[in-house]
């Protein structure tokens, strides 16, 4: 029967032969002597303090552990064993951890590489592979908050909805973009919309269009065409680079622009727009830059207008077709007193090459030609038409022309009577 009391002797013996035993662990000398193996480890340490042992060895391991940051393996063996132990486990439940995040980080890169607009959200990654790792490990490993991710979370219903509302309007604004043959970008669609009654922000329509890949036609690089000749007869500016005008039929501006065709080859074309609402007015197109090219589109404005008398004419410099006396002659004819800027000065006709600018990026759409000269005529002639009755002009308050010039004179008749 084991003893409940021991006497110190007894005590100091079994710590004597638990220290003087090679290999000895408190279990098996405490099975030896058939005491609690709790019972003879602390009289060993309780030997061991009296003796300045323990406090030996806390100086040493604590030097150990300053340098090496681990715990410094103890002398007791059994104390050994628990300390390997726990290292052991410790190292496992590391290497469980990087296996985790090894895992979750190649989902993630099959899961984003997909390119998918909708899955380029962390939160959705998260939500789709919660069922396989924590949300804690998912979230720690893509650096996220975890309450960020349950606000998102309860806020799902309200992103589909947002989401069906934006793929509603995004059909509506397709319906406008191709109507326009893919060249109206948001402020151009905005007002399209409101004018079928439905009122939505630009801002929407420009997020809702980068969405869903929907994209106006972009201006290309401009080349400069317009070569000035010195050798033309003078006249006033009396534009000063002011294209407005405050009645229709006041102030036109003229100008030839190219049309490349295949093979190298070209047509030219030439314009008269109203400076009032940016119509244009008339056109000419041939295959030479002859005077009769301005001249026949001189006559087209004046046969389309009713008569051109006490109108001016701004052309962009001194184009010779412009400077030539048999021009001069039609001008004076029809009444049109003619106006130049500044020599070499794009600026001094900058709304008219804006407006050939706008004519070849959305009929070309970034193709080098138009083809042959046939297909050039009938693209080039139903933009034309198209621009002066659809197309929303950003100088109207995105009005067509047709419309702008519409609204004014219905204006002016409510106001007389």
């Amino acid at each position: 029967m084991a003893l409940k009391d021991y006497s110190d002797e007894f005590k100091a013996d079994a710590v004597a032969l638990y220290e003087s035993t090679p290999g000895a662990t408190y279990k098996s000398i405490a099975a030896d002597l058939g005491v609690n193996r709790a019972t003879l480890r602390e009289w060993v340490l309780r030997d061991r303090e009296r003796r300045g042992v323990a406090a030996a060895t806390a100086s040493s391991a604590g030097k150990m552990s300053a340098r090496t940051g681990e715990t410094a393996p103890s002398a007791d063996p059994d104390e050994r064993i628990r300390q390997l132990e726990a290292r052991v486990a410790e190292l496992e439940a590391s290497e469980r951890k990087l296996a985790t995040e090894r895992d979750i980080l190649r989902k993630a890169a099959r899961y984003f590489g997909r390119g998918d607009e909708l899955v380029m959200s962390r939160f959705q990654f998260v939500d789709d592979h919660r069922d396989t790792f924590e949300v804690k490990r998912l979230c720690e490993v893509l650096d996220l908050n975890r309450s960020s991710y349950y606000k998102w979370l309860a806020g799902r219903q309200a992103r589909a909805a947002r989401l069906r509302e934006d793929q509603l309007l995004a059909e509506q604004i397709r319906e406008v973009h191709g109507e326009s043959g893919g060249a109206y970008g948001s402020p151009r669609v905005t007002a399209e919309l409101r004018e079928k009654g439905l009122w939505v922000n630009e801002k929407r329509i420009a997020r809702v269009m980068r969405t869903f890949s929907i994209t106006g036609i972009r201006l290309r690089r401009r080349v400069r065409t317009t070569i000035p000749d010195k050798a033309a007869s003078q006249v006033p500016d009396l534009f000063q680079r002011d294209f407005t005008a405050t009645e229709p039929g006041r102030k036109y501006m003229g100008d030839i622009t190219y049309l490349p065709l295949a093979g190298g080859e070209f047509l030219y074309l030439a314009t008269v727009l109203d400076c009032f609402s940016r119509k244009v007015v008339s056109w000419s197109i041939a295959d030479h830059m002859r005077t009769g090219l301005v001249a026949d589109a001189l006559q087209m404005a004046a046969s389309t207008r009713g008569g051109l008398d006490g109108s001016v004419l701004q052309r962009p410099v001194e184009l010779a077709q412009y400077g030539s006396r048999a021009f001069a002659d039609l001008c004076d004819q029809l009444g049109v007193t003619r106006s130049m800027g500044v020599i070499g000065s794009s600026a001094d006709n900058a709304a008219c090459e804006s407006f050939h600018a706008s004519l070849k990026r959305e009929t070309l759409q970034g193709a080098r030609d138009y083809g042959d000269a046939g297909t050039c005529r009938r693209t080039v002639f139903g933009w034309l038409t198209r621009y002066n009755t659809r197309r929303r002009h950003s100088a109207n308050g995105h009005l067509s022309p047709n419309e702008y010039e519409r609204r004014h004179h219905a204006a002016k008749l409510t106001l007389a009577a």
